[in-house]
């Protein structure tokens, strides 16, 4: 048996290679051949994006939900457990359905590794080899897919999509992508296909405009968020979210709500919005306001500016990059400017470190902490968050004890924020959890 149990199956993932020298396609398109292409099977939605992706998805899903369509998706990280990656419904696979299924796949892969050894399936390939022959296994309606790393070159990027979906542009990943905006956007422009409709975020000019050169020269319809759909941003809601009215493809949404806060997440909205409709009219179903409405106001989503507390407000977001570093800043001086906010920031190495503390530290109501986390061998370690900032900061070798620490500090309306990776927030969030 290739793998005994649910451990030894998580080994077994978690022992692949991680990548390549060089990106390719090769490797998942032998094996996706070897199971007689299951992606060809699937209906889907593809989404890229250097931040944003993840609630894209997950507010498609949830309208794909409202709408009655069983859906499946598949996302990275996870926030709790590995089996969050591969998801119907919104529930994860179950641990002997992925131990079923790491069994039916991996002898076969083992012999595409046996007949070239020095190009063996990365770990990312398999994971989406797994999803794959899933998802085609199961009577979904729709899948939705989370490119892991730009598009051209990315594993996912074997399926041939309803609609693509390039929420934004940023740096990030550059050692792979490219060190202009132009090239990391050559890489998410490469999920668009020919003549299959596009959707696109609010991306830097010289990004759109490869953008804009891909769909053109495929033949792809491109939606533009601003020109061929928009929003309106109304006031934050005291519950906890966002209220907007939307515009575009010939449907309106007024008096819309999202249960997260942020302009970039009603921007994340309509994205989502504008693809599932261009989904459903590919798919000949009809578009109700009040199921899409309905769709958007339970979309709710873990780590991303999530209140784990209410007093003191304790609140967790994974801005893991410049991008997401810059947008979550502007939240907190939009929504929270009249606070006291202590930040507990923790990171991976290979970030963005300096631009990301210097954001935070341009607040001026942030009060920021540095300390770092386990389970994960690119964390940075305080020594290199104290290198990366400009400013003598208060340090924590462990978060745990930044955690007392820290509400000593605070009064009753201040804010606590744990942010700079999505990893870190899966520890934290475990520890409020349990």
């Amino acid at each position: 048996m290739y793998a005994k149990n649910y451990q030894a199956a998580l080994q077994k993932i978690h022992g692949r290679p991680k990548m390549h020298k060089e990106g390719s396609l090769k490797r998942i398109q032998q094996a996706v051949a070897a199971f007689n292409h299951p992606e060809q099977q699937l209906t889907v939605i593809h989404v890229a994006g250097t931040n944003g992706k993840g609630s894209v998805v997950n507010n498609l899903r949830h309208l794909a939900n409202a709408q009655g369509l069983t859906v499946g998706t598949f996302t990275s990280p996870f926030l709790t457990r590995f089996n969050e990656r591969i998801s119907i419904d919104g529930q994860p696979i179950s641990d002997q359905a992925l131990l079923n299924l790491v069994n039916q796949v991996g002898p076969e892969v083992a012999k595409l590794d046996a007949a070239d050894p020095t190009n063996q399936i990365t770990e990312f390939e398999f994971i989406t080899l797994l999803m794959l022959v899933y998802f085609a296994q199961q009577a979904l309606d729709l899948v939705i897919v989370e490119v892991g790393i730009g598009g051209l070159t990315d594993a996912t990027n074997v399926v041939t999509p309803l609609v693509s979906v390039i929420v934004t542009v940023g740096y990030d990943h550059m050692a792979l992508l490219g060190n202009t905006l132009a090239e990391i956007a050559q890489h998410k422009a490469g999920i668009i296909k020919s003549g299959q409709p596009v959707v696109s975020g609010r991306l830097p000019a010289e990004a759109q405009a490869v953008v804009t050169a891909t769909a053109a020269e495929k033949g792809s319809p491109l939606y533009q968020l601003g020109r061929d759909f928009k929003v309106s941003q109304q006031q934050p809601l005291a519950s906890w979210g966002e209220s907007f009215t939307y515009t575009g493809v010939q449907q309106q949404l007024k008096d819309a709500t999202i249960p997260m806060l942020g302009a970039y997440q009603v921007d994340n909205a309509a994205i989502a919005l504008t693809a599932f409709i261009l989904a459903l009219k590919r798919l000949h179903q009809s578009v109700s306001v009040k199921t899409l409405k309905q769709g958007l106001a339970q979309a709710k989503w873990a780590g991303r500016l999530e209140k784990v507390n209410a007093q003191p407000l304790i609140v967790l977001d994974g801005a893991h990059n410049e991008p997401a570093m810059q947008a979550l800043a502007q939240t907190l001086k939009a929504d929270f400017g009249q606070l006291d906010i202590y930040v507990v920031f923790a990171a991976l190495k290979d970030k963005a470190l300096v631009p990301m503390l210097a954001t935070l530290q341009a607040l001026p109501q942030v009060h920021l902490v540095l300390t770092q986390f386990t389970g994960n061998p690119r964390v940075a370690s305080v020594t290199t968050l104290q290198e990366a900032s400009p400013a003598t900061l208060p340090v924590f070798e462990h978060w745990q004890e930044a955690l007392p620490a820290v509400l000593q500090k605070m009064s009753a309306d201040d804010m606590l924020l744990f942010t700079g990776s999505l990893y870190f927030i899966s520890e934290v969030r475990h520890y409020f959890e349990s």
